[in-house]
């Protein structure tokens, strides 16, 4: 073989049948991101305003240098419009609506990034798409996704710093994300949580994997790696921090300096990651360039057939928005308001704010109530959060709706379980949460509360999260409007009978009238 004549540069241009497909195709993009903007514009925000997701800026333009990596294979293709794709795209596209409908952004984002992907199997082809198939794949990880890992990752994070802590030889009290060491108090919050460091890492590390292994094994085995290596990082971040404060009397990894050490520790323990995982590397296989002229070529389609394709596939991702706009016409626009019934079942009756200054951050309710009631020396408090006309901006199931944020300096959240209680005389899964006065010194039963909170989706009970939003789309698509509400009660732990007692108790014999209030709210 002739090596000077592989060092010389191909010529490169378009063929004849790409003029038509690469239009086709870039206009139905465009088309795409004209009817999914608002979609589009909030992930760009959430890049902009989130320092765990900044770096979706960058995912477009690095899935556009790797397609561009394979632009002489890719050329000698001939474009074959994939009818099949038809099915993924009104997948994608009611996956998009059932999200809207429901307000999350996470599936609107998800199902929109897989509508632009799957515009490439729509126009180009199978061929083509599989010589791109990581670069497309890649665009997923713009996606703002992954804080519904905080809880565990938290969770994980506080357990093995108390364990290392206790096998050092340090005394250590927790509850929940809390706990107490002779130097001081220490509480994993969010920002310690390590899901920027994942999202980091495997975003890095899978992009790594691609460039520079050739093999699914290889490629495979450091993408899982990149996943462990933050986790376990982020253990040891957490205790070499709380170490350094407590050998250091506090005055070292206190405030920001914890922060700025994490990120110190995680950049080192990446690069050395990267730096074992080169040792590894695969050079890349260098392919002979099929040049169109000794290659055999698939039948073009004519550029009718091509264009009548784009235009059934234009109508089709647009069917999403004709759906919502005729649900949004025919869903009512009054006002909400409801007033704290005084008596409820027989025996519980309002009284002044006496159990206890406590509120669930609800943000934004179209009406909500706090009230307190009392029967034979019982005292329960009851919350109820009625949303109406939810958007991305006010919901009821968001991660900004929570009994006790983690900085809140009255109340922390020490335990949560989930247990079955009868209401409206069924057997009803509701979720469980025993709080207790911010400073932890407080040991005792006093100042503590028990709490219990389900959902009220249109008359449906469920203590979950993604089963309300489920049911709340479903009544929607539906033509049942989204009219939804929290039921939150909670008592003194120290009282007269056991608590858990008192509140079946109270939603046992109270949970119809507290019905009939949310149904004739609805009615409104």
């Amino acid at each position: 073989m002739n090596t000077s004549a592989i060092a010389q540069p191909i010529p490169f241009t378009l063929p004849h049948a790409w003029r038509h497909a690469l239009p086709a195709l870039l206009l139905l993009l465009a088309w795409i991101l004209f009817l999914y903007r608002d979609t589009a514009l909030a992930m760009v925000l959430i890049w902009s305003r989130s320092e765990t997701f900044t770096h979706g800026f960058l995912v477009p333009p690095i899935a556009l240098w790797l397609i561009w990596r394979q632009r002489r294979s890719i050329a000698v293709q001939t474009p074959q419009p994939a009818l099949g794709a038809f099915g993924l795209i009104a997948g994608a596209a009611f996956v998009w609506l059932m999200g809207d409908l429901a307000s999350i952004n996470a599936v609107t984002q998800i199902a929109f990034v897989a509508l632009l992907v799957l515009t490439v199997p729509a126009v180009l082809g199978l061929a083509v798409t599989r010589l791109i198939i990581f670069p497309l794949g890649f665009l997923f990880f713009a996606v703002p996704i992954g804080e519904f890992l905080l809880p565990q990752l938290m969770e994980w994070t506080a357990n093995f710093t108390v364990s290392a802590l206790r096998l050092s030889g340090i005394p250590v009290y927790r509850e929940g994300l809390r706990f107490v060491i002779p130097s001081g108090s220490w509480s994993v919050i969010e920002a310690c949580s390590g899901v920027r460091y994942l999202i980091a890492s495997l975003t890095v590390g899978t992009l790594f994997a691609y460039l520079n292994y050739q093999s699914s094994k290889r490629r495979i085995l450091f993408v899982i790696v990149s996943i462990l290596v933050p986790i376990v990082a982020n253990w040891m971040r957490a205790y070499m921090i709380v170490m350094l404060g407590h050998l250091s009397g506090n005055k070292l990894a206190a405030g920001v300096d914890h922060l700025i050490y994490g990120w110190v520790f995680f950049g080192i323990v990446v690069m050395l990651m990267f730096i074992i995982g080169a040792r590894w590397a695969e050079p890349e296989k260098v392919a002979d360039v099929i040049r169109s002229g000794g290659s055999v070529q698939k039948p073009s389609v004519t550029a009718a057939a091509l264009w009548t394709t784009t235009a059934c596939f234009a109508g089709l991702v647009a069917l999403p928005h004709v759906a919502l706009w005729t649900i949004d016409q025919d869903e009512g626009a009054g006002p909400v308001s409801f007033t704290a019934p005084t008596v409820l079942a027989t025996g519980w009756k309002a009284v002044p704010p006496g159990v206890t200054d406590f509120k669930p951050t609800f943000q934004s309710p179209s009406a909500e109530i706090n009230n307190s009631y009392a029967s034979q020396g019982r005292g329960v408090g009851l919350y109820l959060g009625y949303y109406r006309h939810q958007n991305y901006d006010r919901k009821l199931v968001s991660s900004n709706n929570v009994l006790v944020v983690s900085r809140d300096p009255r109340w922390a959240r020490v335990a949560s379980a989930n247990r079955v209680v009868t209401m409206g005389g069924k057997p009803v899964a509701v979720r469980t949460a025993e709080l207790r006065g911010a400073a932890l010194a407080d040991h005792a039963n006093d100042g503590r509360l028990v709490v219990w909170q389900i959902y009220w989706i249109n008359g449906t009970l469920t203590s979950s999260d993604y089963v309300a939003k489920v049911y709340s789309a479903f009544y929607r698509l539906m033509g049942r409007g989204d009219d939804s509400a929290v039921i939150i009660v909670y008592t003194s732990k120290n009282q007269a009978g056991r608590a858990e007692d008192v509140l079946e108790s109270f939603l046992s014999a109270n949970y119809a009238v507290i019905d009939e209030l949310l149904r004739k709210t609805q009615q409104q």
